[in-house]
């Protein structure tokens, strides 16, 4: 069995990727971090945070399931993580030098799902 927070390995035109999946308070923020296996210091961390019509923790969702109004993102699959990095190195998200880059996930995740973020009084109805 798995270790739940050990990374797990997502191997893309030959270059080998670690990342994993987590979740802080306060904020109530989910996150993704990505780096290379030879380039461990030089991490990229895709954040959820939790605000009007951005779902990031609760029910119906599952630990790692991130959703708004045009959809849901299980971050849990190494399917959803390869297009996510796909279009993180797309726009130039990728860290070159040692240490941690933090970006707003959300405009991946709605590239992604095709979604826009509630506006309105109404926001945080996801129905």
């Amino acid at each position: 069995m798995r270790r739940a927070r050990a990374p797990r390995r997502l191997t893309v035109d030959g270059q080998v990727w670690l990342w994993n999946v987590g979740h802080t308070h306060p904020g109530c923020r989910t996150y993704v971090t990505l780096r290379r296996a030879e380039a461990r210091g030089a991490l990229l961390r895709l954040v959820f945070e939790s605000g009007p019509g951005r779902v990031t923790a609760g029910f119906p969702y599952g630990a790692g399931e991130v959703a708004a109004a045009g959809g849901h993102l299980n971050l849990n699959e190494p399917g959803v993580i390869r297009r996510l990095l796909d279009l993180a190195t797309a726009r130039g998200l990728l860290p070159c030098e040692h240490g941690v880059r933090e970006v707003d996930a959300w405009p991946l995740f709605d590239a992604l799902t095709g979604g826009t973020p509630l506006r309105g009084p109404d926001r945080q109805d996801l129905s």
